[in-house]
């Protein structure tokens, strides 16, 4: 016998048929009576290539190049079957546990859900909208780092602005470590949706991996015709349902305590009368916040638990990118009375944030904001930045990585916080005059990322602004700017002495012949992290002055440079105890033997080597 929500299904499937034929009705009532997923009517498959990148967090490569870039993933596959390290592939920016070691590396928020495991992610455009029956991944090296896929009802195509902006997950789970680096054809199984899409989302985490992952090609499979699916979903509680109404919140039962009568009466919170409040918050501050949220609509007790703003001095709503509105902010802000730390990073876009319900948010909770991360936040404009400068006159760490999006004179307003320490301004279209008006009103900074920002024009005054008004610097990343000299260099290290990390990677125009090196790794002793990444010019005399004067060396990336020898490289490892990465890739001088040889003498370091098949 059918039970009554099967009933209701094949009470469906009769409607649904009488515009197809006998036998897809029937074919459908087997397949509810089986308790399997039927599809009607049978389509023809659709296969196709992403037609467009349409945005990313980050990548290994330049933004006005294609080498080791993210738009490399659209079209057919450049590299597949093959297998080893391919500038034609899509390469995100960092790989491994290295960069959360690192002293520029911000805190982890609490409360994040031990099921998010994503650190980058990349949106994919293609062609036609279909309902997806699978999605092909062309992993070319190292592979193992996708970790989610999600599809979204919104056609990027589209002339019309979004609106009802839905996102479904169709695959997920948690980041794994290929047993080879070799290519692989990652298809998992994924699950049917309701609605047809031609945007994908891929989200990675390279944590486990040993080296990058590259990707070379995606290819999304569906039909046109809609599946026939489950009709009936449970209802979720989750962050959009925050309403703080007690009319239907009960009382907890519990425990019975003797009246003045004599007779017994049950108390109002039960067994909770018996725990400190100190402790049912340590116990509420391990809940992620959508359980947070589902708790606080049980009963009042909890209820004022749950809305307690202690358990709020620290929100990432990174996780819940997805979901988040205007509407979830201004739930959320009478319990953020206390709130220090916000990460926002991937929310809002697509109109899901805009301007009033921030703006509303920030000069109501900012006063007390330290750290605010919006990282990929592409709703952010001007005016949202004129908020942050005004509301937050105590922010310490800001991060605007990746919000390409912003225009250059949005960026005038952060030298208004002159309590930063912290600055994330990856890939972003910061110009000179507004970073060295940054520079002349934020001397605390400590920690300053300018990668592949490219609209700065002299990165020489940059590096002598550095060195006069941020002499307690700590970290530095200068990935791929195309201009700083072996001048600036001398600046900024004779000035910022307390530097542990520099970030050289794909700086073409210092040269060693200029002594340069030598120079740094005497200026900076403290110095734990350096990248010289694909500088040709690096050679032995500069390695040796390394094992010379940086005993604390961690760090290094000498990827790329032909003049290094197998003698210098074992001195910097027997003179620098605490070494952990050495990336030696593409150096002609260092085969894989020698690797294999420094690696056994040497265990506890990384020995870095790619290969190409």
């Amino acid at each position: 016998m059918l039970t009554l929500l099967s009933m209701f299904y094949y009470i469906c499937l009769r409607r649904r048929s009488r515009s197809g034929t006998r036998g897809e009705a029937l074919t459908s009532r087997r397949a509810v009576e089986s308790g399997q997923r039927a599809v009607l009517p049978v389509s023809v498959e659709v296969e196709q290539y992403a037609k467009e990148v349409l945005d990313f967090s980050s990548h290994y490569g330049s933004e006005n190049s294609m080498s080791y870039t993210m738009w490399n993933l659209a079209g057919v596959p450049n590299v597949y079957p093959s297998s080893g390290d391919f500038t034609q592939t899509a390469v995100f920016r960092a790989y491994g546990k290295w960069w959360e070691q690192c002293a520029s590396a911000p805190l982890p928020f609490r409360r994040t859900p031990d099921s998010f495991h994503s650190q980058d992610y990349i949106e994919l455009g293609f062609e036609e909208l279909v309902y997806p029956t699978a999605v092909e991944v062309f992993e070319t090296y190292y592979p193992g780092a996708i970790v989610q896929i999600l599809a979204c009802s919104h056609n990027p195509f589209s002339q019309n602005p979004p609106t009802d902006v839905r996102w479904e997950v169709l695959w997920s789970g948690g980041p794994t470590k290929a047993l080879t680096p070799q290519a692989r054809q990652f298809s998992p199984k994924i699950k049917h949706i309701n609605f047809p899409t031609n945007l994908l989302r891929l989200e990675v985490n390279s944590s486990l991996l040993d080296y990058y992952t590259e990707l070379d090609a995606v290819i999304l499979r569906g039909v046109k015709e809609r599946p026939m699916l489950a009709l009936y979903k449970m209802p979720l509680i989750d962050i959009s349902d925050l309403s703080d109404s007690e009319d239907e919140l009960s009382d907890v039962g519990g425990p019975f305590k003797q009246g003045g009568d004599g007779k017994q009466q049950r108390t109002a919170n039960g067994y909770f009368d018996k725990l400190p409040y100190e402790l049912i918050q340590l116990i509420l501050s391990h809940l992620t916040l959508p359980d947070l949220c589902r708790l606080a609509q049980s009963c009042k007790l909890l209820h004022q638990h749950c809305c307690d703003p202690l358990q709020y001095t620290q929100l990432s709503l990174q996780p819940y990118w997805a979901r988040l509105s205007d509407a979830s902010l201004g739930h959320l802000q009478s319990r953020c009375t206390l709130l220090q730390r916000l990460n926002l990073s991937w929310t809002g876009n697509r109109g899901a944030l805009t301007l009033t319900g921030f703006s509303s948010f920030m000069k109501a909770r900012g006063l007390s904001l330290v750290c605010l991360e919006l990282s990929c936040c592409h709703f952010l404009n001007e005016p949202c930045l004129e908020v942050i400068s005004q509301s937050c006159p105590r922010l310490q760490e800001l991060n605007l990585s990746s919000c390409d999006r912003l225009h250059p004179q949005a960026f005038t307003h952060i030298s208004k916080l002159i309590h930063l320490r912290r600055l994330v301004l990856y890939r972003t279209k910061i110009e000179q005059t507004a970073l060295l008006s940054i520079l002349t009103f934020c001397p605390e900074m400590r920690h300053l990322n300018l990668g592949s920002c490219l609209r700065i024009e002299d990165y020489d005054v940059v590096a002598s602004m550095l060195a006069t008004r941020c002499r307690s610097l700590c970290s530095l990343d200068l990935w791929r700017c195309r201009n700083l000299t072996d001048r600036g260099l001398a600046e900024l290290v004779a000035g910022c002495r307390m530097l542990e990390e520099l970030d050289l990677g794909w700086c073409p125009t210092l040269q060693s012949s200029t002594g340069c090196f030598q120079q740094l790794a005497r200026s900076v002793p403290r110095l734990r992290k350096l990248f010289l990444t694909a500088n040709r010019t690096v050679c032995d005399s500069d390695i040796e002055e390394l094992a010379n004067c940086c005993p604390l060396l961690q760090h290094l990336d000498i990827l790329g440079t032909r003049l290094i020898s197998a003698v210098s490289l074992k001195k910097l490892l027997q003179a620098c105890p605490r070494l952990v990465l050495l990336d030696v890739s593409f150096c002609s001088q260092i085969d894989t033997r020698v690797v294999q040889e420094l690696s056994s003498l040497f265990p506890n370091v990384a020995i870095k080597k790619s290969f190409t098949q």
